[in-house]
């Protein structure tokens, strides 16, 4: 009796152990054949690998990364088939530049999708400029439909254009390359407004060049009537320009409103008049075809000085009544009161029009030495990034702007950090049409930098 109980047990344990491997074998040989299962396992180690070994170090601010200085030891061990665009030399020894391979980029793509899976915020502005030998996006010879020549400084006495050979990189944001024809798909039936100053006027001119690759296009359309952008008689220009890409419904428009607020004539039939300058009432023209726009891009800053205003004859104006309060009257005060309003004018009409998209692009900086425009003020330097080519801030070096559209609907188009950095891309003395001892230092030179305002734009939309 004992020993049948015994050999029941044995024969139960060898019963268990051959079900155990026949159950193993069944199980792995379904895990071959199961792509579903597969996929998940490689899917689930491809994240944890490329989350253990990437990281993003937010507190560097040294000009040269960790990340550079792989890249240039990888360079120097370039196996056959990989292609190493060129680069582009600086002259400044304490600028480093980064060499653009097909390898960097994809360990940027990498390090940019982990750490947007981690939850971290997209901040545009947070990055660093890097050569790259695909730049100009378009030909500063060719762009003459759209392009005006005074900003045109190929077709100037420059000789040095390196300034062009840049693209900005941002820290933790998926930046894709431009493309003309992806920009109209993703715009058809839809229309894009720049309004805001001649900065504003730049901005609109370089999308044109880069829509259509700086090339003559006769199928687009000039549609500026249909929005009232028609030169009046005696005047030099209209107050803006409107054109239609009839292959995808695409309308590119720009209007001039130097001071973004609602500017109205006392007197019609008097062109010596002065007028109503409405710092709480946006420009007529948006309130009249907003409803026609999808995106719009506002700008403005530079008209805001004491100058500007009586030159242009503006007498301040709030709720209909000229101002009389004195710290409201001062130029700075105006033009904080008037970018908010504006701001919240532009939120609350996002709330019934779900299809628009608002940006607020953050002011252009100025580069002027040793005095201003009109005192012999310059901007000399040809040497890109002699600044350095880094911005870490995390807040906008525009804060009356970024303050304005923080909790609103409307997007922050910050451009003010990177730009400040390329001081050497500016029109300067180089302008055919200049005086003699007048320095352009605060336009910049097509193409160039405000090309990167609309790459940025375009990786918002």
């Amino acid at each position: 009796m004992k020993g049948g109980n015994v050999g029941r047990f044995w024969g139960g344990q060898f019963s268990f152990f051959l079900a155990a491997i026949l159950f193993t074998t069944i199980f792995l040989w379904c895990w071959e054949k199961n792509p579903l299962l597969t996929s998940l396992l490689s899917a689930q180690d491809q994240f944890i690998m490329q989350s253990s070994e990437i990281s993003v170090d937010e507190s560097a601010v040294s000009l040269r990364s960790k990340e550079q200085i792989m890249d240039e030891h990888s360079n120097s061990q370039i196996a056959e088939g990989r292609i190493v665009e060129n680069r582009l030399a600086v002259s400044d020894s304490s600028v480093k530049n980064v060499t653009v391979t097909p390898s960097t980029k994809r360990r940027d793509d990498k390090k940019i999708m982990t750490t947007q899976l981690e939850g971290k915020a997209c901040n545009f502005a947070k990055g660093r400029w890097i050569a790259d030998s695909r730049r100009p996006l378009y030909s500063g010879f060719k762009c003459k439909q759209w392009l005006s020549e005074m900003w045109a400084c190929r077709l100037t006495q420059r000789t040095d254009f390196s300034y062009e050979g840049y693209r900005w990189q941002p820290e933790n944001c998926v930046m894709p390359d431009f493309s003309g024809s992806e920009f109209l798909r993703r715009m058809q039936d839809k229309t894009i407004a720049f309004i805001g100053d001649s900065l504003g006027r730049q901005q609109f001119q370089s999308l044109m060049c880069m829509v259509t690759g700086g090339e003559e296009k006769l199928e687009v359309e000039n549609v500026g009537w249909k929005y009232g952008l028609v030169k009046p008689r005696g005047a030099v220009r209209p107050d803006g320009w409107a054109y239609r890409f009839p292959n995808t419904n695409t309308t590119i428009l720009y209007y001039w409103s130097a001071s973004l607020c609602g500017i109205e004539p006392f007197n019609v039939t008097d062109p010596a008049t002065e007028s109503a300058m409405n710092l709480d009432q946006p420009p007529a023209f948006l309130r009249k075809y907003l409803d026609q726009f999808d995106v719009v891009v506002l700008n403005t800053g530079h008209h805001w000085n004491r100058g500007k205003v009586n030159a242009n004859r503006w007498v301040m104006h709030v709720n209909g009544k000229p101002v009389v309060d004195r710290k409201l009257a001062e130029i700075g005060n105006a033009k904080n009161f008037t970018v908010y309003s504006i701001a919240r004018w532009l939120d609350s009409q996002i709330t019934s029009r779900p299809q628009l998209k608002a940006f607020f692009r953050t002011i252009s900086p100025r580069h002027f030495l040793n005095g201003d425009w009109n005192t012999g003020g310059r901007c000399d330097n040809t040497v890109p990034l002699t600044k350095g080519n880094e911005v870490q801030q995390e807040e906008s070096s525009d804060p009356v702007i970024g303050g304005a559209v923080k909790g609103t609907k409307v997007k922050l188009l910050d451009i003010t950090a990177i730009s400040e950095l390329r001081d050497e891309g500016h029109i300067s003395h180089y302008s055919l049409k200049s005086s003699e001892g007048i320095n352009d230092c605060l336009h910049w030179c097509l193409p160039g930098i405000p090309d990167t305002w609309n790459e940025l734009l375009y990786a918002q939309l």
